[in-house]
């Protein structure tokens, strides 16, 4: 995929099998997967197949998961990103455009996440034209709730998962649509 996205202090690039080490380290992080199943990633083969998969999506969709850089120092900090969701059934919903975003620990409450879903929405709606953007989060993640608030994303509904753990439903309508 031929696509950089770039922000003040970001550049948003296609995961590459060279992000493994540094994703992997995110993925290996409890804390990171607080609100993500608490299932952390224990073997980097994982973090390679993760990668693999999103690269097929970029060449089925023509969309995914990005990696984050910072500018400043070249450090993956992470993942954002449109997903086009129609390997499984979400709160009811499949084949519909998600948005998400992962960031390794260090770099959390710097303003990252809010300034790469900026960006993202921006290439959504006014490139790809999509109609609605989605999003679902942990009941408890106030963070990441408060991200997808702030960005404009309107609360839609709490679900349960098929183990009774609550989510967030979220919505953004394309205004120019």
């Amino acid at each position: 995929m031929n696509l950089t996205l770039e922000t003040t202090r970001l550049l948003l690039r296609p995961l590459k099998i060279s992000d493994a080490p540094a994703m992997f380290a995110m993925d290996n992080n409890p804390n990171v997967h607080r609100y993500l199943w608490q299932n952390p990633t224990q073997h980097i083969e994982e973090t390679i197949k993760i990668i693999e998969m999103v690269q097929k999506q970029y060449v089925d969709n023509n969309i995914g998961r990005f990696a984050n850089i910072l500018k400043e120092t070249g450090e993956f900090i992470g993942w954002t990103g449109i997903k086009f969701v129609n390997d499984h059934v979400e709160n009811g919903n499949t084949n519909f455009y998600d948005y998400g975003y992962r960031l390794d620990e260090k770099f959390w409450n710097k303003g990252f996440a809010t300034e790469a879903s900026i960006a993202w929405l921006d290439y959504g709606f006014n490139q790809m034209n999509i109609k609605e953007m989605n999003a679902y989060t942990h009941a408890q993640n106030g963070a990441s709730n408060h991200i997808l608030q702030k960005v404009g994303f309107q609360f839609m509904e709490d679900y349960p998962d098929e183990a009774g753990v609550i989510w967030k439903w979220w919505k953004l309508e394309n205004i120019n649509k």
